[in-house]
């Protein structure tokens, strides 16, 4: 993974950027008056005197302080006289657009906390939400916080069982949902999905319903009821709660695993703190910005970076319904040329799906607004970083690779545009005031190498424990390593000091005692002009444990062959070595991903080992790892034969 080439900040950038070369120094010097100052910048209803309480591993933060979360978000813009900033341009997948300023949502917001209130739920009650991407989705989240109570955002495209669980490992009193939304030009009956989950969700008293597609939904006496008739005679000004600093704000279920889905905790002042800190600096937001964060409000990017830090900092934002290619692979650029959006954070998923349809469906659009470009979800590898920087960004944007967590609630690692000399692929230096690092299975730290990430010290926005288990909190994230959080990521740290993430842990293959990060080999496939997407896992072998096995997308949706397959082998083997040329390679149209644009590796790894496939409710099309899971069975009958 040797990268030689840096791309220093364009000088204009460097010269009104919020973060200065100064800020890493000032921070290290004192982290708790860092954070502190940043805090500050939040409307408190009782100050805050205390900073952080550490009592390892529970951290608590500002918590003699008070505030709410949605006056911080909406009220005090409003009082500062930019109640008629747009806050959201709201692109439906239709082509039907809205345009919702500060002062409009706020009358939402508050409405429906009234009608919220009317039904009995108050602070502290949770209350699952299960919507489409409309704006709904941000006035349900922040109605829950005007009152206190603690939302569970649920993604759009878990199954009734998924929906179920979460509702019940909380004890949910209330589930707000749509009769449907769309995707891809079909209608996704999200009511009918709900019902079927609320035959199991006995804690379960109400269920709101807005309308978004208008196709008829059962409607059960006593406990279902319309949105628009719950909010048709409340006032649009609503008291808010004043919550305690560490009182939580929500919970959030990680997804992708075997095991019980784990519910991360977020409390408030150090999470708004954290989003607001990081939205600032690392996008460089400024008051002409147009903003735009494409991933979706169930997972915790569209909690950070959608909803919380946009709205705390004032920004005007994109709000997309629909996918990448509806009607037209173009769409997003077209959305990006007409609102003039300046900031762009998406997937790496994405970008390189970009570049398997063509450089052609950029190119059709101006899209000379954008000048910072995020990535976001997992490792990018280079070749796409420069597809991104040149493709999109013209070679004039700043880009920023950001690393963080659902657990971490904020972003941890990645460039500041202003002053970051960025290689492609890393993420760079921990953002100002957290202490990271990379180390052995010792826990001894790697000066330059491979190694874990773990943190070191707390920080205003980590999680405050898993729902109901604490002792799965402390064994999970604290129990590897003496005094260090393991964030489950592998991690090079090179000579500069640079952290280049090589996904989670078990991605990890060990071929003839070799340690192998599949982000390595799949980044050296991807360095064929042919390849537009690659993944990578290991595959039970008798001679060297594991032999590594790759699934490879061509760009333009071209066929692989086996001379095709040797030529990329001779390239890894060239690039990285011949023990970590693919020993298998199969040619698919699509790799399996969830709605949010992850591969999902877990299922790839069921599939070379021949395992029954996990849970599949998540993945955006379930038809790409059957026919997957097909093609490896006849594969292996014939190896056998």
């Amino acid at each position: 993974m040797h990268e030689p080439r840096r791309f220093p900040p364009h000088p204009e950038l460097s010269a009104r950027a919020h973060a200065q070369p100064d800020i890493y120094a000032k921070a290290a010097a004192d982290p708790e008056a860092f954070w502190a100052e940043w805090a500050q910048q939040l409307y408190w209803e009782k100050p805050f005197t205390q900073v952080v309480d550490w009592q390892e591993p529970f951290a608590r933060w500002f918590a003699d302080g008070q505030l709410n979360a949605s006056v911080n978000a909406l009220d005090r813009h409003i009082a500062a006289g930019k109640g008629q900033r747009i806050a959201y341009y709201f692109e439906g997948e239709r082509g039907d657009r809205r345009s919702v300023t500060y002062a409009e949502l706020l009358q939402e917001v508050c409405r429906l906390a009234n009608g919220m209130r009317k039904l009995g739920i108050t602070a502290g009650d949770r209350v699952a939400i299960y919507l489409p991407m409309i704006i709904e989705l941000p006035v349900a989240v922040l109605a829950c916080a005007r009152i206190g109570a603690i939302h569970s955002v649920i993604f759009g495209g878990f199954s009734a069982d998924a929906i179920a669980d979460r509702i019940n490992d909380s004890g949910c009193v209330a589930l707000i949902t749509a009769d449907g939304g769309y995707r891809r030009g079909n209608v996704l009956a999200l009511k009918a999905i709900c019902d079927e989950a609320l035959r199991n969700t006995p804690s379960i008293k109400h269920c709101i319903v807005a309308q978004r597609t208008h196709e008829p939904v059962h409607m059960q006496a006593g406990r279902d009821i319309a949105w628009s008739a719950l909010i048709a005679d409340q006032p649009d000004t609503c008291t808010p709660a004043v919550m305690d600093a560490e009182s939580l704000l929500f919970l959030l279920y990680t997804s992708g695993t075997t095991a019980k889905p784990k519910g991360i905790i977020h409390s408030t002042a150090g999470y708004l703190t954290g989003v607001s800190a990081t939205h600032k600096l690392i996008f460089d937001y400024h008051e002409d910005d147009i903003y735009w964060c494409t991933a979706d409000v169930g997972w915790i990017t569209g909690h950070s970076y959608v909803i919380y830090g946009p709205l705390c900092n004032g920004a005007t934002s994109v709000f997309y319904e629909g996918s990448p290619d509806f009607p037209e692979r173009d769409r997003w650029w077209e959305i990006i040329a007409r609102y003039k959006v300046s900031i762009l954070y998406t997937a790496p998923t994405a970008i390189r799906t970009f570049m398997k349809w063509g450089d052609e469906h950029p190119a059709r659009h101006d899209l000379a607004s954008l000048r910072i470009l995020g990535s976001v979800g997992e490792p990018i590898n280079p070749e796409a970083w420069m597809w991104y920087r040149e493709k999109i960004g013209n070679g004039r944007c700043a880009i920023v690779d950001t690393w963080w967590q659902t657990e971490t609630g904020a972003i941890m690692i990645s460039p500041l545009p202003g002053i970051t000399h960025t290689p492609p692929g890393s993420a760079t230096l921990p953002f100002p005031g957290l202490d990271i690092d990379v180390v052995d299975e010792h826990g001894t730290s790697v000066s330059e190498g491979v190694g874990y990430l773990v943190i070191r010290k707390p920080w205003p926005s980590m999680l405050r424990g898993i729902w109901g288990d604490p002792e799965r909190y402390q064994a999970t994230y604290w129990a590897r390593f003496p005094h260090c959080y393991l964030a489950g990521d592998g991690a090079r740290r090179d000579a500069e000091g640079h952290f280049w993430l090589l996904g989670r842990i078990d991605d990890v293959m060990n071929v003839s005692g070799h340690r192998i990060a599949t982000t390595e080999v799949e980044s050296a496939l991807i360095e064929d002009q042919r390849v537009a997407e690659a993944a990578v896992t290991g595959k039970t072998d008798a001679v060297t444990g594991q032999a590594i096995c790759a699934f490879v997308s061509l760009r333009g949706g071209a066929n692989g062959s086996s001379e095709l397959a040797a030529e990329l082998r001779a390239h890894v083997a060239h690039s990285l070595g011949k023990f970590m040329a693919p020993k298998y390679i199969m040619f698919t149209p699509e790799l399996p991903k969830t709605r949010s644009g992850k591969i999902m590796r877990r299922l790839l790894r069921d599939i070379v080992e021949g395992r029954t496939l996990g849970d599949t409710t998540t993945l955006a099309d379930a038809n790409v790892i059957t026919e997957l899971a097909q093609r490896a069975q006849q594969e292996r009958a014939s190896e056998a034969g």
